[in-house]
């Protein structure tokens, strides 16, 4: 009788040990938000502060600035800055003021919506629809949550 019930517990503890050797099958449901944010920036350049030999390639620089300060706004936009500050005192009397900035990421996505010269400067404006992100996010990732698994 002990025999029967020890072989018997054996086997339990051996096929429970064995789940792992089951297939299963895995299905996801996709995640969409509800709504989707667009986002606009405005950057600006001087035309007279830009190298080059003439007011033609001057006037091309600022547009090419112009376009790189609107991407860095939509980076900040998108991602926040990273500040640094620091104060130095000394005797209770401040000596020096110290204010760094960083903005670091990557921006998919972004449509020029017109670029136009102001004065003597130039501006870009940038416009970032995230569903346009999204759809190319989707596209490399897949992000996904488990909706049902089956075991075979």
């Amino acid at each position: 009788m002990r025999i029967a019930i020890l072989c018997t517990l054996i086997v339990c503890f051996s096929l429970a040990g064995c789940s792992s050797i089951f297939d299963k099958h895995v299905e996801y449901n996709y995640v969409e938000p509800d709504s989707y944010p667009v986002l606009k920036a405005i950057g600006y350049a001087p035309i007279g502060a830009q190298p080059g030999d003439n007011d033609s390639q001057r006037a091309l620089m600022a547009l090419k600035a112009s376009k790189l300060e609107a991407y860095r706004e939509l980076a900040e936009q998108v991602y926040g800055q990273k500040i640094t500050a620091g104060t130095t005192v000394q005797g209770s009397v401040a000596q020096s003021d110290q204010l760094q900035s960083q903005v670091q990421g990557v921006i998919k996505g972004a449509q020029v919506v017109k670029s136009y010269p102001v004065g003597d400067s130039y501006a870009t404006e940038l416009r970032l629809d995230m569903k346009r992100v999204h759809d190319l996010y989707i596209g490399e990732i897949k992000p996904r949550e488990v909706k049902k698994v089956t075991y075979y």
